[in-house]
């Protein structure tokens, strides 16, 4: 496990965990299934999303409102993370002159209201920039541990986290934006753009990570830990996982190459002019 204590910064985290979810989500789990019924049967799926939730959420313990009242381990982690991503975003802004917006990341149980809807844990921890914020349910990483049978680590949870606010990085420099006007006027760009809009925010994960090297916060080899983490997410490992076949014209995240080589470029750089993924 690597060494947070030596990180003093914090971000801003909001943990309504203990709320009611503002509607039900599928889960992880009963997505998984929905993909693997809607490829075998041809799309022809027989079972409605709201059985769906049924099934995979009537074993689910109701929520104890008591249980997260103060701060527990996983909210420091979080805003330890979140704080040294801070940190460095906040340098990279000031040497090219510009001023850096600290983004909140709020964690959640099923589903919760958001500045671009309902933020669903089926979709995994993501970033909606019409409210600035990260949306994280870290059971999420408990169900990825149990389909790919390895334990999703703290160093790998952190990159998904660094990730996310990459995306934040992204949506302060108007690459997000950029990137919208260019698919409005051109649908067809909207698969590669995506794919180097994830890229980029690998890579920016990996100025992250750059970022703790003279801080000895990760011990020597946990590197890999991030790297093997943004193999997982693979639009190819995820394809052949779910539907047994690879189809990358369909992709919209990267290969599991592709992400780990960025992710590297930001990482053994460490200059933000290393993440250029759309060129």
């Amino acid at each position: 496990m690597a060494d947070w204590k030596k990180i003093l910064s914090r971000g801003n985290v909001e943990d309504r965990r203990s709320l009611a979810p503002a509607a039900g989500g599928i889960g992880l789990t009963g997505l998984v299934i929905y993909l693997l019924v809607s490829y075998l049967t041809d799309g022809q799926v027989n079972i409605p999303l709201d059985q769906l939730q049924t099934i995979t959420t009537e074993n689910q313990q109701t929520v104890d409102t008591g249980e997260f009242e103060g701060e527990d381990s996983y909210e420091v982690f979080a805003s330890t993370v979140l704080g040294s991503n801070n940190d460095m975003w906040t340098q990279v802004f000031d040497k090219e002159n510009r001023t850096y917006v600290e983004p909140k990341l709020v964690l959640f149980r099923s589903a919760t209201e958001s500045g671009c809807g309902v933020a669903d844990s089926s979709v995994g921890p993501h970033y909606c920039a019409a409210d600035q914020t990260i949306y994280l349910d870290e059971t999420f990483f408990d169900e990825l541990t149990r389909l790919n049978g390895a334990e999703v680590g703290d160093v790998a949870q952190a990159y998904v986290i660094s990730h996310e606010v990459g995306h934040h990085a992204q949506n302060l420099l108007g690459i997000l934006g950029a990137a919208d006007e260019e698919i409005q006027q051109n649908q067809g760009s909207a698969n590669d753009l995506s794919i180097g809009l994830e890229l980029q925010a690998d890579c920016f994960a990996g100025l992250w990570a750059n970022s703790l090297k003279d801080q000895n916060v990760l011990l020597p080899g946990e590197i890999s830990e991030a790297m093997d983490a943004a193999a997982a997410v693979g639009d190819d490992r995820i394809q052949e996982t779910v539907t047994g076949r690879i189809s990358p014209e369909s992709w919209t995240h990267g290969s599991s190459e592709q992400r780990v080589s960025w992710f590297t470029s930001g990482y053994e750089s460490g200059e933000l002019a290393s993440c250029d993924s759309f060129n």
